[in-house]
């Protein structure tokens, strides 16, 4: 039996919690928290795209519609190297071409000179769709949760429990780095 009480295999009523990642039951609980983070991301990204598309003509994707966000968050100016380090991501040219979008839709705003460094706000119309965003996300989404039981205490453990993880995976993600295998030459014969 695996810490939820199934076997890990199946078995007589079980449900089979086996994968090829999954050898043990440790493994299998990884393994199906991973794929539940999998799902999760594309249901948010969903969500993300379909509150925008309520509020804004602009057809984004759920990382842009973040950065959209990310740009508004504390009504301060954000550099690219802001936006990488608050959403966690190393992708500087699709970062870029997210910008751009945005700039070209009119929800944000670029100040600045590569010498001088330069930073993204939202415009009038952003705040306007973040504004409407956040009534549409209080309307449907907020309400949809606030039934759920202990529901505070239950997101802000699974907050601390996505932060350890975000961490275990940045390190381990290091590692695997490290020991990346390279394709061999091939020797002329």
């Amino acid at each position: 039996m695996n810490s939820s009480g199934s076997d890990q295999g199946g078995g007589a009523g079980g449900l089979d919690r086996s994968w090829h990642l999954a050898r043990t039951p440790v493994e299998v609980d990884v393994a199906e928290l991973e794929y539940a983070l999998m799902r999760a991301y594309e249901a948010f990204g969903r969500w993300q795209a379909e509150c925008l598309a309520c509020v804004s003509e602009l057809a984004a994707s759920g990382p842009e519609n973040a950065m959209l966000h990310i740009i508004r968050m504390h009504d301060r100016p954000k550099t690219i190297k802001d936006l990488a380090r608050l959403s966690n991501r190393d992708d500087v040219p699709n970062m870029q071409y997210s910008l751009r979008k945005l700039l070209g839709a009119g929800l944000i705003e670029r100040q600045g000179s590569g010498r001088s460094g330069v930073t993204y706000s939202v415009t009038e119309k952003g705040r306007a769709v973040t504004d409407h965003y956040a009534d549409v996300r209080a309307a449907l989404l907020i309400k949809a949760v606030q039934h759920v039981p202990d529901l505070g205490l239950r997101l802000r453990e699974a907050t601390d429990t996505l932060e350890l993880l975000t961490g275990i995976y940045e390190q381990v993600a290091r590692g695997a780095a490290t020991h990346r295998a390279f394709p061999r030459k091939q020797t002329p014969k």
